[in-house]
C-alpha cells in the first residue's frame, strides 16, 4: 500500500514536471522576437483580414484607379531601390525595409485584384511600366551609388515622397478600404523615415527633409512607431559604431528575458509546493 502511494507521488511529480517544461517551452516560443531567426521575406497578411478590406466595395473614379496603379509601382520602387542598395552596401536596414515594402506593394495589389484592375507591376527588379517611376528609380540608384550616406539619404527621401503621395491619394478618395490601406502605408513610411534618419545620425549626419515640412518631419521623428503595414525594424534603429554594424540590428527587449525568468520562477514555486504537499520536498 505504501509502495502504491509512493508510486502515485512519483507519477504526480512527473506530470507536474511535464507541465512545467511544456509551459516554459510555449513561454519561450511566444516571447521569441520576430527577428531572432534568419531574415526571411516578411509575410504580413493580417491587414487583409480586416472586414473593411474584404467586404467593402464601391465604384472607383478615374483618380482612384490611377492612384492604386501608381501606388502599386511606387511601393515596388521603394522595394527595388532598397534591394539594390543592399546588394551594394550589405547594410541590413535596406534588406529589412525592403521586406516591408514588399508587404506594402502586395497590399495595394490586393485592392487592384479586388476591383478587377490590370496590375501594372512586373516581377523584374528595377523595371516599371510607368515612365515617371522608371526615371525616378534610375535617378535614385545613381544618387545612392555615390556613398553609403547618400544611400541612406535616398531611403529617407523615398519615404518622404511616399508620405506626400499617400496624403494626396487619400484626399482623392472616399472609399473606406482604399483610405484604410493608404493610411496604414503612410504609417509604415513614417516608421521607415525614422529608421533611416536615426541610422544617419549614427554616421554623424543630420537629415534635412526635402518633401515634407520641417514641422511635420520633427513630429514624425520625435514620435513612437505606428502600426503600419510592415515594420521589420521593430523600434527605431538604435546603436552606434563607426561602420554602423551594431546600429542596423534590432535590439532585443530585455523584458522578454525577464518574462521568461518570471514564468520559470512561478512555475518552479508551484512545483515545489506540490511536491512538498506530497511529502517529497525538492
Amino acid at each position: 500500500m505504501e509502495e502504491d502511494e509512493n508510486m502515485r507521488k512519483i507519477e504526480l511529480f512527473g506530470v507536474g514536471l511535464l507541465v512545467l517544461l511544456v509551459g516554459m517551452t510555449f513561454g519561450a516560443v511566444a516571447a521569441m522576437p520576430s527577428w531572432a531567426g534568419p531574415r526571411m521575406p516578411v509575410q504580413e497578411t493580417a491587414p487583409l483580414m480586416d472586414s473593411t478590406l474584404i467586404t467593402y466595395y464601391a465604384d472607383l473614379s478615374r483618380e482612384e484607379i490611377d492612384g492604386l496603379l501608381w501606388m502599386r509601382e511606387e511601393e515596388k520602387l521603394a522595394r527595388d531601390v532598397y534591394l539594390t542598395l543592399y546588394e551594394m552596401y550589405g547594410l541590413p536596414i535596406f534588406y529589412n525595409i525592403a521586406q516591408s515594402e514588399q508587404t506594402h506593394t502586395d497590399t495595394v495589389l490586393a485592392l487592384i485584384e479586388k476591383y478587377n484592375l490590370t496590375d501594372p507591376a512586373t516581377d523584374e527588379i528595377g523595371v516599371f511600366t510607368n515612365p515617371e517611376l522608371q526615371a525616378l528609380y534610375d535617378q535614385l540608384i545613381e544618387m545612392g551609388s555615390q556613398s553609403l550616406v547618400d544611400a541612406l539619404k535616398v531611403g529617407a527621401l523615398i519615404e518622404e515622397t511616399d508620405i506626400v503621395d499617400l496624403e494626396e491619394r487619400i484626399a482623392q478618395t472616399d472609399n473606406a478600404d482604399i483610405i484604410q490601406v493608404y493610411e496604414s502605408l503612410k504609417a509604415g513610411s513614417e516608421n521607415h523615415l525614422r529608421a533611416f534618419t536615426s541610422t544617419l545620425e549614427n554616421y554623424g549626419v543630420t537629415y534635412e527633409p526635402q518633401m515634407v515640412s520641417e514641422d511635420y518631419y520633427q513630429e514624425v521623428i520625435s514620435s513612437a512607431n505606428s502600426h503600419g503595414f510592415g515594420n521589420p525594424m521593430g523600434d527605431v534603429v538604435r546603436g552606434h559604431g563607426m561602420w554602423g554594424s551594431a546600429a542596423q540590428e534590432p535590439v532585443q527587449d530585455t523584458s522578454i528575458i525577464a518574462g521568461i525568468v518570471n514564468v520559470f520562477r512561478h512555475a518552479w514555486s508551484w512545483m515545489n509546493g506540490l511536491v512538498r504537499r506530497l511529502g517529497m520536498p525538492i
